[in-house]
């Protein structure tokens, strides 16, 4: 099939070919249901997906789910780069601003260091969420990457019911990966929202009007 951009009946050469329409019920309703035999590799590039959940929340957080999962794809298909997940890339981020901050003189070392203390935000909730000790987490991960292990992560299966081996919460091979363009696009954001707060000198209160 092809595109329109006109409004009114499209020619035969336009309109496309289904090989198979039916009507089928799903959940009591009755649905109907265009399908291609043929697969992409033969030109068919449509799919639909169907999700079903027992409340309407279940549900939303399907689909959010679901459209989380088609853009990554479609963010990776354009910028392939990965980047070690898991909480591994703010932490060691955090770990080397920390170690800049101890050679920068003066009150500046404290606010580079704030900064550092803000990133280390995203494997402390992964590890609240996975109902670990987070300040252990924390230690020791901050403790591995002081080391050299720039991959390690927030081991958030292993870590709770030891199936792993590992209990301390911690991923050294780490096999979680992040998109690189979406963290850089997060970075860009939080520092652009960082800088307008800082920019602002002045803060005028407005009283609420009084009653005659």
């Amino acid at each position: 099939a092809s595109a329109l951009v006109r409004v009114g009946p499209a020619t035969p050469d336009e309109m496309g070919f289904c090989d198979e329409v039916k009507v089928q019920e799903i959940g009591g309703r009755p649905v109907t249901i265009f399908r291609q035999t043929k697969s992409i590799s033969d030109g068919c590039r449509l799919t639909t997906i169907i999700l079903r959940a027992s409340t309407t929340n279940v549900l939303a957080d399907l689909e959010r789910a679901v459209d989380d999962g088609v853009h990554a794809c479609k963010q990776v298909c354009r910028d392939g780069r990965l980047v070690p997940g898991a909480g591994a890339v703010e932490m060691e981020l955090s770990v080397q601003i920390r170690n800049y901050a101890d050679s920068c003189p003066g009150l500046d070392q404290y606010a580079i260091r704030a900064f550092a203390k803000a990133l280390e935000f995203v494997p402390k909730t992964l590890a609240e969420n996975a109902g670990l000790d987070a300040s252990h987490v924390l230690a020791g991960l901050s403790a591995a990457h002081a080391n050299g292990h720039a991959s390690a992560g927030v081991d958030i299966e292993g870590g709770l019911d030891g199936t792993s081996g590992n209990k301390s919460g911690i991923l050294m091979e780490n096999e979680v990966y992040d998109i690189l363009s979406t963290k850089t696009t997060a970075f860009r954001l939080a520092l652009d929202a960082a800088l307008t707060v800082l920019k602002v000198d002045q803060i005028i209160m407005s009283k609420p009007a009084r009653r005659k």
